[in-house]
């Protein structure tokens, strides 16, 4: 396919999948006045500045511009800030995230490790002279000074760069002040370790010892000439980093926060508002457990605010818990089936909506992001909205079918949409719900609309997205690529437009490209979610198998030639389903897939599968390289190409030469294409442009010499 600015894949790549130039990360100033934001001068440009739309005209203005801070120089980035960001998937660069004061006058952030300031009224921006280098700087509410982590410190400069010094220093090896340990950074959403008081006199700030957890090495085999990289990795079943939480005053005056960290040792959440106590939210390692935690700033003791247990697990949501300004505990909750928001004892939500996060918490009302629950009228596939919900009730305010967000402070809110029919998403400034302004973009357009049908498949009714060729006129059956991703935290049926460009280029290749979103992902209900405890794989694959098998019946759908692709947890599934059902998929591209289930990490592993040393049948049952179908040699080999960064810390390429070994000692030909430098979010231009060409080559190739009956069992 080509477009204006030359072929998708290449288009795709440069644009990082049309990302570059959208406006994101909104923080809206408490009076209403104006709102910060990052975003980059053009769809092509990685380096993102921080920018400020003043509300009552609209007009945009930058406040500080990367290429200007740094004179020219190329950014260097410390392998704390590389860890930071491989852990959120950031691949921008420049100015890639801020913070502000209470009041949304200053602004911090860190550009190759340097601290730098910016005054969002007056639009100046400085370098502040502080040791480096700079990980997650934070203003105090009042904008008096600067917390930041500086090798393994936590460290406070005032705002005029003045009196810089440390508050908490390492006291031993593998000791941190400060950040976030690796599985809070990429299982719990929580990627930062110190919280300002209320009244920016001292600080939550967490101390983490990773000697405990077992060390791995990276090795680069294109470059012997380098050591390899010490990483510490808390796989399945094996010791955890030690996660203590401390006040520290601004006078250097240190108290300890006590729980039962034995029974409950992950430290999830971390609320300190005004409106109350700070909060924590602290876990069992089993995940069925957990407390929310009241502190006495004085002593440091903790009291029990709420309690929750699952036979399951429970789940992390954004955004609570926290305090409302009355003080009353707000919470999202599994109860009576239903995914609902909670505020005090009483849920104020029931089996209408599916509670995806709480974005903010106003004097009237509390402001969520919602999908349709088990017994809405309307299913709404794909679709995710944003919704007022108070005592009375709950309005929505979004309003065109997609997925929508939104930030909001006061009476002034960013409401942030992307719709089937539209490219890219769309920021508008609201007001008391109505529109006053839209934030530009200078996404690049991708030249064409994805031919989708978002629809239901099988008795389950999992959610599908349809894509068929763009020049398709009904001709002739077609083959077929599953193009999942299918596991948890992992939505891909979408009532977005971008959400299906690369689905779409597949599509235009000749193929009918089938998205389905089984048991396990995000976003139905709870209870969909929690149908993979103790089995993501038989549950997982037998859904994909139903909603193929379904939707043939009303698509042109040739059964008789299906291929699969999928990456990270779709590339276990795309593996799974040659190697279980060959008698239903074809061929596979099995992209950094989780093949030994106990090299994954502890908090998402154990969330599923429990502890291996405890339950080492269900991890073999699970396992890809302890597949019986490895060994089966009566069933048919299907063509598989295995690919995988070399620098993957996340999914260790151990999992594909693992996969690779036992396939080769079962006689099974496939191929591997190992990415030398390529960790797992795969940023390189070249490389990303140059994967979808090759995997769109494999797949022909591989269902070309197909032959035999279609499944339909």
């Amino acid at each position: 396919m080509t477009t204006e600015s030359g072929t998708f894949p290449r288009q795709h790549a440069r644009t990082q999948r049309f990302t570059l130039g959208t406006p994101r990360a909104f923080t809206v100033a408490p009076d209403g006045s104006r709102v910060a934001f990052l975003r980059s001068g053009s769809g092509t440009d990685r380096s993102q500045a921080l920018w400020v739309l003043d509300v009552a005209d609209g007009t945009e203005r930058p406040a500080a511009d990367p290429a200007t801070l740094l004179r020219g120089a190329a950014e260097r980035l410390s392998p704390e800030e590389r860890a930071r960001r491989e852990r959120s998937r950031e691949g921008g660069a420049g100015i890639v995230g801020y913070a502000t004061d209470g009041s949304v006058e200053l602004a911090a952030f860190a550009l190759s490790g340097r601290l730098f300031t910016a005054e969002l009224r007056a639009g100046t921006a400085r370098e502040l002279r502080t040791p480096s280098p700079v990980v997650d700087p934070r203003p105090a509410p009042d904008g008096r000074h600067i917390a930041y982590v500086a090798r393994g410190a936590l460290r406070v400069v005032g705002a005029e760069g003045e009196d810089d010094r440390a508050l908490a220093e390492p006291d031993g090896e593998g000791v941190t002040f400060g950040l976030a340990e690796f599985v809070a950074a990429e299982e719990m959403s929580r990627s930062r370790g110190f919280w300002w008081s209320p009244e920016s006199d001292r600080l939550l700030v967490a101390r983490v010892d990773d000697t405990p957890v077992q060390r791995w090495w990276i090795s680069d085999p294109a470059r012997p000439d380098r050591a390899p990289q010490q990483v510490a990795y808390p796989a399945a079943g094996t010791p955890n980093a030690d996660v203590r939480l401390f006040l520290i005053g601004l006078d250097g005056e240190r108290t300890e926060v006590l729980w039962d960290r034995a029974r409950y040792p992950y430290l999830a959440r971390v609320h300190w508002s005004a409106a109350g106590a700070p909060l924590l939210l602290v876990q069992a390692r089993d995940q069925r457990g957990q407390v929310i935690l009241a502190v006495d700033t004085a002593s440091g003791t903790t009291r029990m605010v709420h309690a929750d247990e699952d036979p399951d697990w429970l789940e992390l949501f954004p955004g609570v818990p926290c305090w409302s300004p009355s003080g009353q505990l707000v919470r999202i909750a599994d109860e009576g089936g239903a995914r609902v928001l909670a505020v005090g004892e009483r849920p104020l939500t029931g089996s209408q909506l599916h509670l995806r996060a709480v974005l903010d918490v106003g004097e009237r009302d509390v402001l969520v992001s919602a999908s349709a629950g088990a017994d809405a009228a309307d299913p709404e596939t794909g679709e995710v909205h944003v919704y007022r919900v108070n005592e009375l009730g709950m309005e929505r305010v979004s309003r065109e079918p997609g997925v929508h967000t939104a930030v909001r402070a006061g009476e002034v809110g960013v409401l942030v949409s992307a719709t089937l029919g539209r490219p890219g998403s769309t920021a508008r400034v609201l007001r008391d719900g109505k529109p006053v302004a839209t934030v530009a973009s200078h996404a690049e357009r991708p030249g064409f609309s994805p031919r989708v049908t978002l629809t239901q498949g099988g008795a389950r009714r999992v959610p599908c997205a349809v894509l068929l060729p763009t020049d398709y006129h009904g001709d002739a059956l077609l083959p077929v690529l599953m193009d999942p991703y299918g596991g948890p935290h992992g939505q891909r049926v979408a009532a977005a437009h971008n959400a299906h460009l690369t689905s779409q280029w597949f599509a235009d290749q000749g193929f009918a490209v089938v998205v389905a979103d089984g048991r396990g992902t995000p976003g139905h209900s709870p209870a969909w979610e929690k149908a993979v405890k103790d089995d993501l794989a038989a549950v997982v694959l037998q859904d994909q198998v139903d909603a193929l098998q379904a939707l043939a019946g009303r698509f042109p759908l040739d059964l008789g030639r299906v291929a699969v692709r999928g990456w990270s947890f779709g590339g276990y599934l795309a593996a799974l389903a040659v190697l279980r059902r060959p008698d239903v998929f074809h061929a596979a591209v099995v992209g950094a897939p989780v093949t030994d289930l106990r090299l994954y990490d502890t908090h998402y592993q154990e969330r599923y599968l429990g502890d291996p040393g405890e339950r080492p049948e269900v991890y073999r049952r699970n396992s890809l390289v302890d597949d019986a179908g490895l060994v089966d040699a009566a069933g048919p080999h299907r063509p598989m190409m295995i690919i995988h960064g070399l620098a993957d810390d996340n999914v260790v390429v151990a999992h594909s030469l693992r996969l690779s070994s036992a396939l080769l000692a079962a006689g099974r030909p496939h191929e591997v294409l190992p990415l030398s430098g390529v960790t797992h979010m795969t940023p390189q231009e070249s490389v990303a442009e140059n994967l979808l060409l090759l995997q769109a080559d494999f797949l022909k190739r591989s269902l070309a010499g197909v032959t035999g009956p279609a499944a339909r069992e």
